[in-house]
């Protein structure tokens, strides 16, 4: 193992904790130690290159070996923080939410692809008045009640089914200001992380979150022009392959999704024909090898007339996307 220096300045406490990292077999290990000396001084990684040869003070370095510590024996850098960055935006995570994926903004962009195709176009620069207004709302509003009640009609509605941290959820509602949301969990504490991110994101007042079992909450009605879902999907057999890193300290529930993966996906595919307008989408994020076996569920409800898959940057197939029929057609 690396010799301590003789001077913990910040770069000479990079080289070090990256190297040890490196010897404990701790993934990403000089990013590991960036992020984590970065959130222990309160600056950026950029800022620690151009402070280089600053030292840091006996508390500083203490706090740091303590999250060094937990990294070591597989704690999440996101849990070690509190935040992690998605859509370009940051969120607040905690071991009540799973910690989201850079490949989830697949489902994230492919929504966007088909939103127009709903009415729902892309985000005008705000007025003054609702700049004022949004701000003021994001700091007072109590999210409302919205168990066992219809969407408006006079509005267009999206939802997300398990939201989690929202970051899938927030981010859409930042990208389509046209829509209002719906985002469900079964978590309570996982949707009071949800609820304080879309607070930060200044969008509360167009996120109403429940929680619910899938979509059974809600009345029936075919009310939603975008339907979009990141549920567990991990199988049982994939699960026990899984690193430390993610078994020992994200949420189970979050992740399992039973001994193919889909024991929540075909319920809400059952679901959710009940709910998604004539014209408008469903979207699911799967695992790997699932698209074609989700897709012929989907395909078997027969209430839609396109369905497609979206590949996500490494070339798997990562989104099932289904336009609804439109009874009127």
């Amino acid at each position: 193992m690396a010799v301590p220096p003789a001077s913990w300045t910040i770069l000479a406490t990079l080289r070090w904790t990256a190297d040890y990292f490196r010897a404990k077999g701790v993934p990403e290990a000089r990013a590991s130690a960036e992020i984590l000396l970065a959130h222990t001084l309160g600056v950026s990684r950029l800022d620690l290159y151009l402070r280089y040869d600053q030292p840091l003070n006996p508390d500083e370095l203490a706090r740091f070996k303590a999250l060094m510590v937990r990294r070591r024996e597989g704690e999440p850098v996101a849990y070690l923080t509190g935040h992690r960055d998605f859509w370009s935006l940051d969120f607040r995570v905690t071991p009540a939410v799973l910690i989201p994926r850079p490949e989830t903004e697949t489902l994230v962009a492919a929504a966007m692809e088909v939103a127009k195709s709903v009415g729902a176009g892309f985000k005008p620069a705000p007025t003054l008045e609702e700049k004022v207004t949004r701000n003021y709302i994001a700091q007072n509003e109590t999210p409302p009640k919205t168990e066992n009640r219809e969407p408006k009609t006079s509005a267009l509605w999206g939802a997300e089914v398990g939201v989690g941290s929202g970051a899938v959820v927030i981010a859409l509602a930042k990208e389509l200001p046209q829509l209002a949301w719906v985002g469900l969990d079964t978590s309570g504490p996982a949707l009071a992380v949800a609820r304080d991110n879309a607070r930060r994101h200044a969008v509360l007042h167009r996120v109403h979150f429940l929680q619910a079992d899938l979509l059974t909450a809600l009345k029936p009605a075919a009310a939603f022009a975008l339907l979009v879902a990141n549920l567990p999907y991990v199988p049982r057999a994939e699960w026990e392959r899984l690193p430390r890193e993610i078994k020992a300290f994200e949420p189970p529930g979050a992740l399992l999704g039973g001994e193919d993966g889909l024991d929540l996906i075909r319920p809400l595919i059952r679901q959710a024909q009940q709910y998604v307008k004539g014209g408008g989408w469903m979207l699911l994020e799967v695992g790997d090898q699932q698209a074609p076996q989700v897709a012929a569920l989907v395909e078997a409800t027969g209430a839609y007339d396109r369905i497609e898959t979206i590949k996500d940057f490494n070339g798997m197939e990562r989104v099932v996307r289904a336009r609804r029929r439109d009874s009127t057609g």
